[in-house]
């Protein structure tokens, strides 16, 4: 008799395990801009890569990225996406095995892409990448009207328009990006040394940082205040690719995915975290590919810059890695999925919304 009721509680110890593990306290939101669904399921591209107007250094930059199969050249890009995230999560969007991902709005491009991210829905009125404050609420700022959540949703991003997408005045969250120092407050001697740091170095661009500050501000933020969801949206491989620079462009992918790694390690090796965070990446927009000079240019007179891509790691999510069966998902669909792994109510959306993407079983 004992035996059996040794057995039975370790059954039910199980079963309590697997459930906690389908629950997710915090949640982190990541894009990298830009990125092309087929670096992040190909690597580097076999055409531009070996053409001198976008690389400067053909062979050094072959050397780092191009390997013999689509699978080496993928993990070289971003290893950790291919070795820690393949095994343990879910990727969406590799259109070769015709599983396919793609924005809803009709513009394909930056504000109206995260826009559709953060909302759930297609604004037509957004229809530039201006400084407007966003008339629609986001999902941070639905989530951190919730209780238990309030003041522990924080946003980082490289490109300055970021907190007018987020609406900063009415949303009350806090957000850090562009060219903006860290200024929540009490600062630590890291961000104190960020600020001098960033003040000091030029940018490529004067409407983008580079993501080094965005990753870092972010993490100091985090150590500190240990919020419950946060928005890290990093931009180079956008700005490189505008640039016409493929060797940056596969260079700032590859720095990111060791940022996203940095995050995910420090989670796991936290107890506020561990075991207890998920993360969601994605991209605003695709690029051109079938005209190869337009991997540089997206927006909808670019055939293909409508198909995105989306990954998932951590409780809530299933370990099914790249996911090759046939499927069809929408940037709209992101929002109501993230409040889905948190436990709250995607109606607080609204009804309009793309339905929550099932990411234990994405063929429901």
């Amino acid at each position: 008799m004992k035996r059996v009721l040794i057995t039975v509680l370790f059954v039910f110890q199980g079963f309590w395990i697997l459930a906690q593990d389908q629950i997710a306290e915090n949640v982190f939101l990541i894009t990298l801009d830009g990125l092309r669904w087929q670096e992040l399921f190909g690597g580097a591209d076999s055409v531009i890569i070996n053409d001198s107007r976008y690389v400067r250094d053909i062979e050094g930059t072959k050397e780092k990225y191009y390997l013999s199969t689509g699978s080496e050249r993928r993990q070289a890009l971003m290893p950790w996406f291919w070795t820690a995230l393949a095994k343990n999560g879910l990727l969406l969007g590799n259109r070769w095995a015709g599983n396919l991902v793609n924005v809803t709005n009709k513009e394909w491009f930056s504000y109206p892409g995260y826009n559709e991210i953060l909302t759930g829905e297609v604004d037509p009125n957004i229809n530039s990448n201006d400084k407007i404050a966003n008339p629609n609420v986001t999902v941070l700022e639905l989530i951190n009207r919730q209780a238990g959540f309030e003041q522990k949703v924080a946003a980082f991003g490289s490109w300055d328009v970021f907190p007018y997408i987020i609406n900063v005045e009415r949303s009350n969250i806090y957000v850090n990006a562009g060219f903006e120092p860290a200024n929540h407050g009490a600062l630590t001697d890291r961000e104190i040394f960020l600020n001098e740091l960033q003040e000091a170095t030029p940018s490529p661009w004067s409407s983008v940082r580079l993501d080094v500050f965005t990753h870092y501000f972010a993490k100091a933020y985090i150590e500190q205040y240990l919020p419950r969801v946060v928005y890290i949206a990093y931009g180079e491989t956008d700005d490189f690719a505008h640039d016409g620079a493929y060797d940056h462009y596969l260079d700032a992918a590859n720095r990111t995915d060791h940022f996203i790694k940095d995050l995910w390690d420090f989670c796991q090796a936290h107890p506020k975290y561990q075991n207890k965070t998920a993360f969601i990446i994605t991209t605003d927009h695709g690029r051109g590919d079938l005209k190869k000079e337009e991997w540089t240019s997206h927006g909808s007179s670019v055939e293909g810059a409508d198909a995105i891509w989306v990954a998932a790691i951590g409780p809530g999510v299933a370990s099914l890695g790249e996911l090759k069966s046939e499927g069809q998902w929408y940037q709209n669909q992101i929002a109501a999925t993230l409040l889905e792994l948190l436990e709250i109510d995607s109606k607080i959306l609204g009804s309009k919304v793309g339905r929550t993407i099932n990411l234990l079983n994405p063929k429901e």
